[in-house]
């Protein structure tokens, strides 16, 4: 619901986006050419205050994970908060326990401990203070194409030059090849000899443009801004190998494929048989609501040789929405479900792809983080322009998506975990028109034929 109250006269006569421009940073940037305020949600329907009605497969940047206006979740929320909105971590938080709990018995992690945040952004600072904590190094390894937070050392590790913001760093970071084969000089190679080569290059690098003394190597299991793209199977059990055998952590960003958006478990990493020392949560964990966590085994989360408390992290009612969220999706078999409905959207979108080869290059993902990478016709360059005009005609049509990769020409399919077969269905009858007529216009403008 919008604030009731009077804008204040000089606002009057403006609209929201004026008034936006006037007041945030211009580096802060809105989708859609007429950009579109949401005003209300039930289950994966939204209501801008354009009047339009929509259907949400970006759910709030993966945030909303199960839903707009779940009951159950909203419930929770107005319980706990006619108890008590706020006390902090200076005393003993019964949700908080409960949901640190949850999040250490799934990480098969010797003996766990989890120190709650406010963002994936915080959740993987944390992640490093902790490891250059316990490493006394402040050298890092990263993988090109990933996207850790806008912070100034989360900027740092991010392997995406959109959104390195800065050249300026904390850190010392070698950045590794992350398994992208589309773009890769290895992209020739067959799986197994492709992560040869992946892992032939990591131990060099590894071996000449560091000290050795490394505090740990952070990856996500699926790249979530760098376009939805994963290695071949057996890339992360090598990585950890050879991460084992130089005695460097690994530390797993989840914020985006925590709890169970992949369809493979709650945690995305174990899918590759891997157990990592560090993990981090964020977006769908609350469903929405702020909140982060870092999830660590207990040598290296006691590190710190301060003290160290969180004012907000672990907020009752973050807590309260969280443990709900969870509850929700395991009484509905939510991963399952994400597992078969991910299936089907790949399919769908490959069935597509297969009328308009031209201009998309590839259909990938994990259960709902599904991207669609698209090329200018003929080639294998990147089409940002083509993306955005793709994203916008699904806007028009009444579907909401993103977008992404490492050069912005990558849509993002991800709706929330509960979406159901005939709005599966409907989205793939959008996704299809949007990208044919976009892909009839490329088409078009590249042979000089009108459609």
């Amino acid at each position: 619901m919008t604030n009731d109250r009077p804008a204040p006269p000089i606002a009057e006569s403006r609209t929201l986006r004026e008034r936006h421009a006037a007041v945030m940073p211009e580096w802060l940037s809105l989708y859609y050419d007429e950009p579109l305020e949401l005003v209300s949600g039930s289950g994966r329907t939204v209501h801008g205050s354009d009047g339009r009605e929509y259907l949400d497969c970006f759910g709030g940047l993966l945030a909303t994970m199960v839903g707009h206006g779940i009951p159950e979740i909203t419930e929770a929320i107005r319980r706990q908060s006619e108890r008590i909105l706020h006390s902090s971590t200076l005393y003993l938080l019964s949700g908080q326990v409960r949901l640190a709990e949850r999040l250490a018995s799934a990480s098969r992690m010797r003996d766990p401990r989890v120190f709650f945040v406010n963002s994936g952004t915080e959740a993987v600072e944390t992640a490093l203070l902790i490891a250059t904590a316990h490493a006394s190094s402040n050298q890092v390894l990263a993988l090109r194409g990933s996207y850790h937070g806008r912070s100034f050392g989360t900027v740092a590790t991010t392997g995406i030059r959109a959104w390195s913001a800065t050249g300026f760093s904390p850190l010392q970071v070698s950045y590794l090849h992350s398994g992208y084969r589309l773009r890769s000089p290895f992209r020739e190679l067959d799986d197994a000899r492709f992560v040869d080569s992946c892992i032939d290059e990591m131990r060099t690098i590894i071996e000449t443009s560091t000290s050795g003394r490394i505090a740990g190597m952070l990856v996500e299991p699926v790249q979530g801004a760098g376009g939805f793209a994963e290695p071949p199977a057996g890339f992360f059990a090598r990585t950890k190998e050879v991460l084992d055998d130089y005695g460097i952590p690994l530390i797993s960003d989840e914020v985006q494929t925590a709890w169970g958006r992949t369809g493979r478990g709650p945690y995305g990493i174990h899918a590759h048989g891997v157990v990592p020392q560090i993990m981090t949560l964020a977006k769908g964990l609350a469903n929405g609501l702020a909140i982060g966590a870092v999830v660590a085994e207990s040598e290296i989360m006691h590190s710190l040789p301060a003290h160290s408390i969180s004012t907000a992290g672990g907020n009752p009612v973050a807590m309260a929405a969280a443990n709900a969220t969870l509850d929700y999706i395991e009484d509905h078999d939510l991963i399952a479900h994400a597992d078969r409905t991910g299936v089907r959207l790949r399919e769908g979108l490959r069935a597509i792809a297969a009328e308009i080869p031209e201009v998309v290059a590839e259909v990938r993902g994990a259960g709902l983080m599904i991207g669609v990478e698209l090329v200018a016709p003929g080639t294998t360059e990147p089409a940002p322009g083509l993306a955005i005009a793709a994203v916008e005609r699904a806007r028009a049509l009444g579907l909401l998506i993103g977008r992404g990769g490492l050069y912005g020409n990558v849509l993002r399919v991800t709706p929330p975990m509960t979406i159901t077969a005939a709005e599966t269905e409907r989205a793939l009858e959008l996704l299809a028109e949007a990208l044919r007529s976009v892909a009839a216009l490329a088409i078009a403008e590249a042979t000089g034929v009108r459609p």
